[in-house]
């Protein structure tokens, strides 16, 4: 295999989690009796120019499909972080009736709903129908299509380049990254600004958090090799910012690369950051495997502990994180029963792999458990506002990453 980026040949891994089904090929009771496909999940570096990244075995295709099950407005949290960027934008730009925002991967709405409301043109590229239809139902219109350097030349020949590209959570989701990244060039204004936010490579390998790993994140981010691929591409990054969601992101700045505007210091203040902690260097890479494997025997030795004992113990949250994590552990329903979350096109199908059963949340008030495995870390004091009356009755909350963890309510 290549690199996606410079192609020059891989031979480094950095996390071989075996086999897995894709995170959000989430079942129906019918599937249950047919035969389930599993992919290898295995993850390399390139030691020229560090792009981390994921074997070629799926199709984006295959694993953004029109059943794809993942909901951004779900969480409220991330609704409040998409509204307080919007507004923000709107202000330093000086965004009014005369601009244009492009959202790629705009899912069904949560972001390009704010401007909308305030009457700014907008356009929604997402490939996948299920999102795609609600975020139509909100007024927003959308492309259904997969972004890349023929789209974004095809709406710059129509004339609807953008003042403003937002990327959230889409970068590390394509599998050609060279591909898209000038797609962002050629739809970009003169002037313009491209917005993307990604989950940060230096916070995945800090806190151990694999189970961010799965098939539909085809690339894993450091700040100094996006800058790379941009400039590749003749785009230039003038500023960063460290976010707190997902576990640890970065939310970075770019222009055309023969922008006026200067290069903040903040950008070459974390480039040195993650060059001194090794993001060049392969003895970063080399012993994450012995820490992911001690998080997998950790979990099970604890769920097989408390089944032991006759705890009985649930999970919250059918996201692909915990996907990751449950398969590679192997953790079936002896162990852990049940999932629940507020997703409705979740609930009432099994988790691919495990074939844990999804129900609604509200079943939980007449169950009696003794812990709730919060399978969305990132997420966990939402998780625990939300089923505060669980915790009234007497029931804990535990993480399984970076360590077993009980949490007490605050």
């Amino acid at each position: 295999m290549r690199c996606r980026h410079c192609s020059a040949q891989l031979s480094h891994n950095f996390l071989d989690l075996g086999f897995s089904p894709p995170s959000n090929a989430y079942l129906t009771t019918e599937d249950l009796t047919r035969p389930e496909k599993y992919y290898p999940l295995k993850v390399m570096v390139c030691n020229q120019c560090w792009l981390v990244q994921t074997e070629d075995y799926t199709q984006a295709d295959e694993l953004f499909d029109a059943e794809y099950s993942y909901f951004s407005s779900t969480s409220k949290s991330w609704l409040d972080h998409a509204e307080n960027f919007s507004k923000r934008m709107i202000e330093e730009m000086g965004l009014c009736g005369n601009s244009f925002v492009i959202e790629i991967a705009s899912n069904d709405g949560y972001l390009l709903k704010n401007f909308v409301r305030e009457n700014i043109p907008c356009l929604g590229i997402e490939p996948t129908a299920s999102t795609a239809e609600a975020a139509e139902a909100l007024g927003i219109p959308v492309l259904r299509e997969f972004f890349g350097e023929q789209l974004g030349r095809r709406l710059s020949a129509d004339g609807r380049q953008a003042d403003l590209i937002v990327g959230n959570n889409v970068y590390a989701h394509v599998p050609n990254i060279n591909d898209f990244t000038c797609g962002l060039k050629a739809a970009l204004r003169v002037g313009g600004t491209i917005t993307l936010e990604f989950p940060h490579l230096m916070r995945l390998i800090e806190s151990s958090q694999f189970d961010t790993i799965y098939h539909e994140h085809f690339s894993y981010l450091s700040l100094s090799v996006v800058d790379k691929i941009f400039t590749s591409c003749g785009l230039r990054i003038f500023d960063v910012e460290k976010l707190n969601t997902h576990g640890g992101s970065l939310r970075i700045f770019g222009c055309h690369a023969d922008d006026d505007r200067p290069v903040r210091g903040s950008v070459k203040e974390l480039i040195d950051e993650e060059i001194g902690n090794g993001v060049k260097d392969l003895r970063l890479y080399q012993d994450f495997q012995f820490k992911v494997d001690q998080i997998k025997d950790n979990l099970l030795t604890f769920l097989i502990e408390q089944k032991r004992k006759n705890v009985k113990v649930v999970a919250y949250g059918a996201a692909a994180k915990g996907c990751t994590l449950l398969n590679y552990a192997g953790v079936k329903p002896d162990l852990l029963p049940i999932v629940f979350d507020a997703s409705i096109s979740k609930q009432n199908k099994y988790l691919p792999g495990s074939h844990i059963p999804i129900k609604a949340p509200g079943e939980l008030r007449d169950m009696a458990v003794d812990l709730i495995l919060i399978l969305p870390w990132n997420i966990k004091e939402e998780v625990i506002d939300q089923l505060s009356f669980v915790a009234d009755k007497g029931a804990k909350f535990v993480v399984a990453v970076p360590e077993i963890k009980i949490l007490q309510p605050s």
